[in-house]
């Protein structure tokens, strides 16, 4: 994390009034916030199959899933900006690029998938959102958009899966032909608007 980043942390953190820490967190968001596509990818089944296989089984393919997404992500102006176990944090300057990786990436391990067994298989489930986000050094960052994305991919989305949330899905232009059915699942007790995208007609 950035030095002056621990910084101001440490002096919002120690601030005796409201005015001050206020003073403080729009200084943070002036130097490090940015408006961001955030996609968060997470492998679909791997506590059972690491408990029926072993660790290594679950670690080769977790470096499987890093070596053939992060070239995609890259490939669609997009950046990873960290793997944590078996997921993958990347984020977007569109919410049509994090879309058309997330295909590709369905579609890249669908096909691999056809040439491995069974317990070597890799599906996905991704969830995406939009909006600001706080990028504090390598290699991390953090805001609602980056927990409503994980909340998605990694909780609610079933494998194969895509979802949007509401404020996301209106970020694609109409005239690329997306479309998705409309959800409302319950995030730490709130419920959001969101889609499951349908790209069984889009070419990856």
């Amino acid at each position: 994390m950035d030095p002056r980043f621990q910084e101001l942390l440490l002096m919002y953190a120690q601030a005796d009034n409201k005015t001050l820490q206020q003073e403080i967190e729009n200084t943070l968001w002036a130097e490090y916030g940015t408006t961001r596509a955030v996609l968060v990818m997470d492998m679909s089944g791997f506590s059972r199959l690491t408990q029926k296989y072993g660790i290594v089984h679950y670690l080769s393919m977790v470096r499987r899933m890093q070596l053939t997404s992060q070239p995609i992500i890259e490939s669609i102006n997009g950046r990873v900006v960290k793997f944590e176990a078996d997921n993958c944090f990347a984020m977007f300057h569109t919410v049509l690029d994090a879309v058309k990786a997330a295909i590709r990436m369905n579609t890249a391990f669908d096909a691999i998938n056809r040439f491995t067994e069974d317990a070597f298989d890799i599906r996905v489930s991704v969830g995406v959102d939009y909006g600001d986000v706080l990028l504090t050094g390598e290699p991390d960052y953090f805001g609602d958009v980056v927990n409503t994305a994980s909340k998605l991919g990694e909780d609610v989305a079933g494998p194969g899966e895509i979802l949007i949330t509401e404020r996301a899905f209106q970020e694609i232009p109409p005239e690329t032909g997306y479309t998705g059915k409309a959800i409302t699942p319950s995030l730490a007790g709130i419920r959001i608007k969101a889609y499951s995208l349908d790209f069984s007609h889009q070419a990856p």
